[in-house]
């Protein structure tokens, strides 16, 4: 009985040391993919029930953010999606490469076009675009430019092959170049010249 506690107590604090600390990660995640507070904190709070529920199946010495991150997507996608709606369909073959480049090049800025255009656009702008996205682009998007995993954790965060994520991430990311774009134009950050 004393070695069972002894072991509750362990695992505990093993858990507590190694997940505890990516919590506030998980739930900006969360965040940005249900857009609801209350929905966030209920998927982190079962990211973290599982986690603790299987600790014994985590490897010591691995990457416990990605592992965390993979139960916490995993549950997204089985539960919270499926319930929410069926996957949108997007057509990004028409947006070119350099879509947004080609645009501001026209304006007369001094610079990197893309660097010009985001010293602009406040934060907050770049992650309204982002939760716009439509899931199966903003889920890499986020894990990729404002989680920081590289293409392989998120292949295996995601559960999709690596050609799968990088794709996604380059029509993500196109994706958010035109939709900036747009949005600097409207907002007055950038003077449409073309006009």
């Amino acid at each position: 009985m004393a070695d069972q506690k002894s072991e509750i107590i362990q695992k505990r604090k093993a858990f507590e040391k190694e997940a505890l600390p990516h919590m506030d990660a998980l739930y900006r995640t969360a965040l940005r993919m249900l857009k609801n507070q209350s929905d966030a904190e209920d998927l982190v709070q079962e990211a973290f029930a599982k986690a603790y529920r299987f600790w014994d199946k985590f490897e010591p010495g691995s990457n416990c953010r990605a592992w965390l991150f993979k139960i916490m997507t995993n549950i997204f996608i089985n539960d919270y999606r499926s319930k929410s709606r069926s996957p949108v369909s997007v057509n990004v073959d028409e947006i070119d490469d350099y879509y947004l480049y080609k645009q501001m090049d026209s304006l007369d800025q001094d610079g990197d076009p893309e660097q010009v255009l985001f010293s602009k656009i406040f934060d907050d702008d770049v992650k309204k675009a982002i939760e716009e996205l439509p899931d199966d682009f903003k889920m890499v998007v986020i894990l990729s430019f404002l989680e920081g995993f590289s293409y392989q954790e998120i292949a295996e965060i995601t559960d999709l092959q690596l050609g799968t994520v990088k794709s996604r991430l380059h029509r993500g990311r196109k994706l958010l170049q035109k939709k900036l774009y747009d949005y600097a134009i409207k907002n007055g950050y950038i003077k449409d010249k073309t006009q």
